[in-house]
């Protein structure tokens, strides 16, 4: 397994492997009103390809605003079906959020489950609040959160 940067290359790549893995109404979720038109951090973001040089997982940040203040969005994590149950998800997970760690991101956020995710240090926002129809107890954060409330909002860069 080899680690590295997402490209722009890679990106038909790994839309297929999240259509793989996840249901076609992907696309309808809150989250991906954020995201839509709006480039992924492409620092961030990392792939996986196995020996044949297939992508394997990806993890994808986006660049996104929580009360007024910059925040990233982490999501979507995706490992082929193939490759699930080795690891691989925790290890992009905690290797992008070292690379978001060492770039100065102050915070992240996904919509998650709190039982997988706070093994790696993320808890509930109380008070941030994702697009509806988002289950707010899904809303977890890592990082500076103290004092921040209000709506997840998206970067409409120029």
């Amino acid at each position: 397994m080899e680690l590295m940067r997402e490209t722009a290359a890679d990106a038909h790549e790994v839309e297929a492997l999240l259509d793989t893995c996840f249901a076609p109404g992907r696309t309808a979720l809150s989250s991906y009103r954020l995201r839509d038109g709006v480039p992924p951090a492409r620092d961030l973001c990392l792939i996986a390809r196995g020996r044949a040089g297939e992508v394997a997982g990806a993890i994808r940040f986006w660049p996104v605003r929580a009360g007024g203040r910059d925040a990233m969005l982490l999501g979507p994590v995706a490992v082929h079906p193939t490759r699930q149950g080795e690891g691989l998800g925790a290890f992009l997970l905690q290797s992008g959020l070292d690379r978001a760690a060492l770039a100065g991101v102050e915070r992240v956020l996904l919509v998650g489950d709190a039982s997988y995710y706070g093994r790696f240090g993320f808890r509930r926002l109380d008070g941030v609040t994702m697009p509806p129809p988002t289950n707010p107890d899904r809303v977890l954060g890592i990082w500076d959160w103290d004092g921040i409330q209000g709506p997840v909002t998206r970067i409409d860069l120029p």
